[in-house]
Parts: structure tokens; sequence; C-alpha cells
């Protein structure tokens, strides 16, 4: 199941206020992750989720909104006991919401999949392993990749490239499904 959040929506809800459009304030943040983590717990008939977490229409946001509402939101499902295999994909994202983004997932050591008019990139810290396959698993596109074409890809054994992507899906910006590896975002629509 694909879920849109627009995060402007979500926020002028939260406050009640139709003119606001700032990410600022850690209560702010809070109460939008709040809003994104019950919109995921709504039953649906696959264990999977894709949250597209939209800043098209965010004017800005601070470190600690960025820490509340992408953080912690991918520290939250990156945990084992999470609720729902929920996998993220930020769009919209601006040079204003970049560096406050990428602080933020560089001092919890996370990554998070961003959606460019060029393609789906990587920010915060992955290893260059994880580079590496995101990037073999990209160019397969929507139908993904299965694990002995990503290893000879990177040119290592199989025993090698599984752990970098089991970790890229504990990352939540890449899917296993089934015997194959699809990175988050790539090959969608819209």
């Amino acid at each position: 199941m694909m879920h849109h959040i627009d995060l402007s929506h979500v926020l002028r809800q939260t406050l009640e206020c139709d003119l606001y459009s700032n990410l600022v304030t850690r209560p702010t943040g809070a109460a939008v992750r709040g809003q994104i983590e019950e919109l995921l717990r709504e039953p649906s008939e696959s264990a999977r989720a894709l949250a597209v977490i939209d800043f098209s229409h965010v004017s800005m946001i601070d470190l600690s909104c960025a820490d509340e509402v992408v953080a912690k939101l991918l520290l939250r499902y990156a945990a084992d006991d999470s609720p729902t295999q929920a996998y993220f994909l930020l769009r919209g994202v601006s040079e204003l919401h970049e560096d406050a983004i990428e602080a933020v997932l560089e001092r919890h050591e996370l990554v998070a999949a961003l959606e460019h008019e060029d393609g789906v990139r990587l920010m915060g810290t992955p290893t260059a392993d994880e580079r590496r396959a995101w990037g073999v698993v990209c160019d397969a596109g929507s139908a993904g990749a299965q694990l002995d074409d990503v290893a000879t890809r990177m040119g290592c054994a199989a025993e090698h490239a599984e752990p970098v992507l089991d970790a890229l899906c504990r990352r939540r910006v890449m899917m296993r499904i089934e015997d194959r590896f699809v990175a988050v975002g790539v090959g969608r629509g819209g």
C-alpha cells in the first residue's frame, strides 16, 4: 500500500491553521510524526507500506522538526518490533530542507531515499557497499534484482552482498519481495 503524505497538509491539520507551512519546534515535529504513524497504523491488505513524505509545500524545516519527523520516524520503523513494514521516500525536498534533514540523518547514522527530478538517491550515511548495491538495484528498475545478479555486478560473492542488501532493507530504503530486491521509489510513476 502506498501513502502519499503531504507534510503541509498534515501540519495544517495538526495545528488547525491553514496559513502555516513551516516545520519548526520539536513539539510540532512530534505532533506531525504522530499523525504519520497513525496513518501507517491503518489496516491494509498488505504487510508493507510505502510512505512518500512530501515536503513540496513546506516552506522550511528546522533541525528539531527534521529530527522528529524524519529521524525518529526512520528509527521507529527500522526497529525489529515495528508494527508495520514501512518504507520511506522523501519527495519535494528543497535546498532549504536538505541541510537539516542531512544533519539529522548523519547524527543518527541513518539513510533515506530522496526523490529528485533525475531519479532517487540516498542521503545520510550509507556505506560504500550500500551505495554500490543501491546503484545496482536501481539500475534494475521496478522489477528489482536477484541476489546473485547484485553480487555479480558488485564484483563480490552473494555471501557478501546479501547482508548489505538486508541492511538497506532494515534502513527502509529497499524492499525484499520474494527473491528480488527493489529500491524504494525506483520505477514508480507519479
